[in-house]
């Protein structure tokens, strides 16, 4: 499942798309970012000119709360990708995209799946939210129960949003990563409602443009509780 980085293979330019990719989003990101992300970026100290050693990521992010960024060669499949967040093993793609999509790329790449994603894994809360949210994954569900656990995952990893001192601000990957996201999603433009853990998971949502409609949890307490009570109906239920 998981793969070696071999740090010799990157060249200059993928050096410097990362570096442009971190300047670009660091010039607005301390403003929209809710604390734990931020706080979060500041303890696994991003090289902003290189991209990043994997090994050096882990060093720090480990002893806090054994998560563990694990390389992959591209999507997993869902049994392997659940597996993986139950052990605490974040799949992480590590190539970088192209010059010429620095503002859009369909699949993940490593900016948004290390930049985006693991500054969140050093918050204790999350952190273990997101380890229930694999272990509810490994579970015998249905096509409709992975659906809505995939809308689940949605709205609060990808594109999470967070009340924080009479703020919304950003915690989710997608829009921590995505300057012009990021910015659209704290505006009037976009619908933001109160995180309902149902409302959520019977809330489609379509990936190829900026997302319309999205959800404020007051804590990361309150997901992690809305998950542990979907596990629990699903236990009682088989």
């Amino acid at each position: 499942m998981y793969i070696e980085q071999d740090y010799s293979a990157y060249t200059d330019t993928h050096h410097r798309t990362w570096a442009t990719l971190f300047k670009r989003r660091m010039e607005t990101l301390p403003d929209q970012a809710c604390s734990a992300f931020l706080r979060g970026l500041e303890i696994i100290g991003f090289d902003p000119m290189h991209m990043p050693r994997i090994d050096d990521v882990n060093k720090k992010l480990e002893p806090l709360t054994g998560w563990q960024a694990a390389p992959v060669a591209g999507y997993l499949p869902a049994k392997e990708f659940f597996t993986s967040l139950s052990v605490r093993k974040f799949p992480t793609t590590i190539s970088i995209r192209p010059e010429d999509q620095l503002d859009y790329l369909p699949e993940p790449d490593m900016f948004h799946d290390v930049f985006g994603h693991v500054p969140m894994h050093t918050d204790p809360v999350f952190a273990d939210f997101l380890q229930k949210f694999g272990e509810l994954g490994m579970g015998d569900l249905s096509e409709e129960e992975r659906t809505r656990l995939a809308r689940l995952f949605w709205f609060t990893v990808e594109f999470g949003l967070i009340s924080e001192g009479g703020r919304i601000k950003i915690y989710g990957s997608g829009l921590c990563s995505s300057p012009g996201e990021g910015a659209y999603s704290l505006t009037d433009a976009v619908e933001k409602l109160p995180f309902d853990a149902e409302r959520v998971m019977n809330q489609p949502f379509e990936i190829d443009h900026y997302q319309p409609l999205l959800f404020v949890v007051d804590s990361f307490e309150q997901v992690y509780d809305a998950l542990d009570e979907q596990l629990g109906k699903l236990s009682g239920a088989r």
